[in-house]
């Protein structure tokens, strides 16, 4: 089962809707995927899911479970500041050890309002996983000025669909 994480938990992020997109080129390939989205936290989960109270908070520990048992993962990594989310950084950080990441495979996909499309973001990111032994696809997306690119919540870019539909095939096949 492949793990798609929306890496934000705003209400109504783009990042929700471009993990969506992404479930659809899986299932056209035949892939098994599900879709985390980290607004699924629990609302307090830094102080009662984290460091002394690590195992301790039942929502977070189910949505921990679903990493451990995922054959792959993806990451749809909305930039915030010229990095990832510190809601994505926390629910990293609160996984037990040993890592969950460790010898997985994972994909990126960088997702911005602006021009950059992520790039720092996603490069953050994949130190953070390279750390935690976890392989990222080499190949990453960067879906820049993500809304002049959408209309009706549908992709309208002919080369942001190329270039998911290109690392969904890699993703496949990593």
């Amino acid at each position: 089962m492949i793990e798609i994480i929306s890496g934000t938990n705003r209400p109504g992020a783009v990042s929700a809707m471009v993990a969506q997109w992404y479930q659809a080129l899986l299932q056209q390939k035949g892939v098994e995927s599900q879709i985390l989205d980290l607004i699924e936290l629990p609302e307090d989960f830094t102080v009662s899911a984290l460091y002394d109270s690590s195992g301790t908070n039942k929502g977070f520990n189910a949505l921990a479970e679903r990493l451990r048992h995922a054959s792959k993962m993806v990451y749809i990594v909305p930039e915030y500041n010229n990095s990832f989310p510190g809601v994505l950084k926390a629910f990293i950080d609160g996984m037990d050890y040993p890592s969950p990441f460790k010898g997985k495979k994972c994909a990126l996909v960088g997702v911005s309002s602006g021009v950059q499309g992520g790039g720092m973001a996603m490069s953050h990111l994949t130190d953070v996983f390279n750390y935690l032994g976890m392989h990222v696809l080499a190949q990453k997306p960067r879906l820049a000025q993500i809304e002049k690119n959408m209309a009706n919540g549908q992709l309208t870019n002919t080369l942001y669909k190329q270039l998911l539909e290109e690392q969904v095939e890699a993703f496949v096949r990593f």
